[in-house]
C-alpha cells in the first residue's frame, strides 16, 4: 500500500480511541448499485468519478473475525487460503495499514461468506466492511460509520456502502484527499421492498471489476457520457426513494445497470459478464413487465441478475422463477426459495 493510503489511515485515526482486545469482529452486508459506481478519479484513493446509490441484502454478506498473531494467516469459509494467492496479498497488503495501530505483527483473519466470492453478488464490498468492522473491535477505536466507510473504500469501493443497512449513498466527493468521499444511510425505509437474486453460476469472474472498470475507463468510447448519466440517475433515484416510487426507481435502476454494460462491452477488447442465461433472464422479466407485472432487475459486474419487486407480487415472482432467493432489506432474514 502506498504512503498516501498511510497517510490518510494515520489522520483518520488519530482522534481515535484505543483498546487493546483480544478478538475483533465485524458483520457486514452485501450490497447491490441502484445507481452503478464505474470509474475511478483516483486508484490509490478509490475515489470514483460518480456517485452511486445501494441497497443492502439483508443477511446476506460477511462476518470476520480478527486475532493478533505472527504471520498473516487467513481462512476463508473455514478453509485455510494460501498466502500466494491473490486474494491473500491484496487482503494482507490493506492490513499494512492497520499492523501499527493494531500493534499487530500479523493478523488471523477468519472469514465467512454466504454469497459466492467474486461472482459478481459484491462479496468484496461485504468482505472489506465487515473486515474494517472487525479492526475497529480489535483497535478499540470506535469511529463513526462515516470514517470507518472511508476506510473500507481503501479496500474496496463498493465497500463503503456496506456499512449500512437499507438504501446508502456513497458521495463522489470533491476533494483530492478524499476526505468528502463516504457512504451514509438514507432515511427512507421501504418495508415492501423485494429484491429477487437469480443465481446462475458461482464461479469466479474471468475478470475482477477493479480491471474490468479500468479498461472500460481507458478504452470505451460510450465511457465518456457514463459520469453524467450516473449522477441524473442518482438524483432521480433518491426523489424516488423518498417518495416510495416503486416505478421510477426500477425503471432507472434497470436502465442504469444495462447501460454499465453496454458501457463495458464498448471497451477494447469487449468486456461482457453477461452468460446467455443472463440474456434470457432479462428477456423474461421485460416480457413479464409487459404483461403489466411492475417487475425490474439490475446486474452488477457478472452474470447474475437481482430482480427489484414489492411484497404484493412474491408469489406470481416466485412462480415465474422457481429458483428465486428472496431478500427482504428491512427486515428479518427472508431468503428463501421457492
Amino acid at each position: 500500500m502506498s504512503d498516501i493510503q498511510h497517510q490518510f489511515v494515520k489522520k483518520i485515526l488519530a482522534n481515535a480511541s484505543h483498546g487493546a482486545y483480544e478478538v475483533g469482529r465485524g458483520e457486514a452486508p452485501s450490497n447491490i448499485a441502484l445507481c452503478k459506481y464505474w470509474g475511478k478519479r483516483d486508484q490509490t484513493l478509490n475515489l470514483p468519478l460518480n456517485g452511486s446509490l445501494s441497497i443492502s441484502l439483508g443477511q446476506k454478506g460477511t462476518r470476520t473475525q480478527l486475532r493478533r498473531v505472527a504471520r498473516d494467516t487467513l481462512y476463508l469459509n473455514g478453509h485455510l487460503i494460501s498466502p500466494d494467492t491473490v486474494f491473500a496479498q491484496r487482503l494482507s497488503a490493506f492490513l499494512d495499514l492497520f499492523r501499527a495501530a493494531c500493534r499487530a505483527p500479523g493478523f488471523e483473519v477468519k472469514t465467512e461468506n454466504n454469497i459466492p466470492t467474486a461472482a459478481g453478488l459484491a462479496s468484496s464490498a461485504s468482505g472489506y466492511a465487515a473486515l474494517v468492522l472487525a479492526l475497529n473491535d480489535l483497535g478499540g477505536w470506535d469511529l463513526p460509520r462515516q470514517l470507518l466507510s472511508m476506510l473500507a473504500r481503501l479496500g474496496s469501493g463498493s465497500a463503503a456502502r456496506s456499512l449500512f443497512n437499507g438504501f446508502a449513498l456513497w458521495h463522489r466527493g470533491e476533494r483530492d484527499d478524499g476526505s468528502d468521499s463516504f457512504a451514509e444511510a438514507l432515511a427512507t425505509q421501504w418495508p415492501d421492498f423485494r429484491i429477487g437474486i437469480i443465481k446462475l453460476t458461482d464461479a469466479q469472474k474471468p475478470i475482477d471489476s477493479r480491471s474490468g472498470m479500468q479498461r472500460t475507463v481507458n478504452t470505451s468510447p460510450r465511457y465518456a457520457a457514463w459520469p453524467e448519466r450516473a449522477t441524473l440517475d442518482l438524483e432521480t433515484l433518491q426523489a424516488a426513494i423518498a417518495d416510495r416510487d416503486f416505478q421510477t426507481v426500477g425503471q432507472t435502476a434497470e436502465a442504469n445497470a444495462l447501460e454499465m454494460h453496454a458501457t463495458m462491452r464498448a471497451a477494447d477488447p469487449p468486456l461482457d459478464y453477461f452468460l446467455p442465461e443472463t440474456r434470457a433472464q432479462i428477456t423474461h422479466v421485460q416480457q413479464l413487465r409487459a404483461q403489466g407485472l411492475p417487475l425490474y432487475l439490475t446486474i452488477d459486474a457478472g452474470p447474475n441478475v437481482k430482480l427489484l419487486f414489492q411484497e404484493a407480487d412474491r408469489a406470481t415472482i416466485q412462480q415465474a422463477f422457481p429458483t428465486v432467493e428472496i431478500i427482504n432489506p428491512f427486515g428479518e432474514n427472508d431468503a428463501r426459495t421457492a
